[in-house]
């Protein structure tokens, strides 16, 4: 697997004019080694026919039994160091880096290299929108169990609780499930804080008629979901119900416009018209939706009215419009969507109905 995704770097080289790409990004090293959490650790060199793994003794281990061993593994603290003496000895002209890294180890590569030091956006990343069968399957795991702890959740929230106790119950079931963690802080925002898209938990109480909106994604081998949902702690006010229903026909709208070709623009249009032709677009303020696997946000990053980008079959997008109303509450619903040959096919499964509990 790990050679396969490489020979995508590699096969993509010669359009950037490169003689090498340097990968030094978390969830890059992840994808074309199948290692996690090597992100500051080390790096991987690729050249036009070989790939070099650079760390340190902490991963020799694991890595000399489980690496593909085609990707050549060089044990060392100087990482850095062995990046230079190999772009010497493999007489490497110009060399590509992604452009976050750091500009300590930017400034040291770019004294020390012979090469030319060329920085790059998204080159891996923009490889990585593309799933295949086995990311998809993993995703659809973490999307299913993902939506049966939210679903297990409900009946055990109630006026009293606080929105941190809604969250801690939350992140402890996908943990007691296999979960090895949340892929952002779990986001609880109830009544008036229900209108901060991103507001975190925190010691405030759930009041009866309330909104309570909860955000969140958790990681299953290796691969997150990112889900929001909406409900209520006994009749909201009927703004909000209007809101709801508002937001759950934009959400609707976006799915059924997903299709391979279709552009950020046009989706998010979709949604975003509805939402604006009933008065409420300065209260939707943030994107349609963007990528997800590895990272919870993944290439596209975000799409909307001012990003050129066309989806493609075997990208999973969330769907996410939101109404937010300051000093009253505000809704979300977000889905996680596989785009396939013909449309668009929902894996998230909880209900997207209004409940009131």
């Amino acid at each position: 697997m790990g050679q396969e995704r490489i020979a995508k770097v590699q096969g993509v080289l010669d359009q950037l004019h490169l003689d090498a790409f340097l990968v030094t990004d978390e969830f890059n090293l992840h994808y074309l080694t199948g290692f996690a959490n090597v992100g500051g650790d080390g790096c991987l060199l690729i050249t036009g026919n070989q790939s070099f793994m650079i760390t340190d003794a902490r991963y020799e281990t694991e890595m000399k039994a489980e690496l593909d061993p085609q990707i050549t593994l060089m044990i060392t603290r100087d990482y850095y160091g062995t990046v230079v003496k190999l772009a010497g000895d493999q007489n490497l002209s110009v060399i590509g880096f992604e452009d976050t890294l750091p500009y300590a180890i930017w400034s040291m590569l770019d004294e020390q290299l012979a090469a030319d030091f060329v920085g790059l956006h998204a080159v891996v990343d923009h490889l990585r929108e593309i799933k295949d069968a086995n990311e998809i399957a993993k995703l659809r795991r973490a999307i299913r169990l993902s939506c049966e702890g939210y679903d297990a959740l409900l009946p055990n929230v109630h006026v009293g609780m606080t929105e941190i106790e809604v969250a801690n119950k939350l992140d402890a079931w996908m943990r007691a499930h296999g979960s090895t963690g949340p892929s952002f802080d779990t986001i609880v925002a109830s009544g008036y804080r229900s209108a901060e898209p991103h507001g975190s938990a925190t010691t405030k109480k759930l009041a009866k008629g309330e909104l309570v909106t909860v955000d969140f994604g958790f990681y299953f081998d290796d691969y997150t979901s990112d889900i929001t949902r909406t409900f209520a702690l006994g009749q909201p006010d009927p703004e909000l119900v209007d809101i709801y229903n508002l937001t759950k026909t934009a959400n609707q709208a976006v799915i059924d416009a997903i299709k391979p070709g279709a552009t950020g623009a046009q989706l998010d249009a979709a949604g975003r018209d509805l939402i604006k032709a009933a008065g409420y677009g300065a209260e939707f303020n943030h994107g349609m939706g963007h990528g997800i696997g590895l990272n919870i946000h993944e290439e596209p990053q975000v799409y909307g009215p001012r990003i050129p980008y066309a989806i493609q079959a075997n990208q999973v997008i969330t769907v996410e419009p939101g109404i937010y109303l300051p000093n009253l509450g505000g809704v979300r619903l977000e889905d996680d969507v596989l785009v396939t040959e013909k449309g668009a096919e929902v894996l998230t499964t909880s209900s997207k109905d209004l409940k009131i509990l």
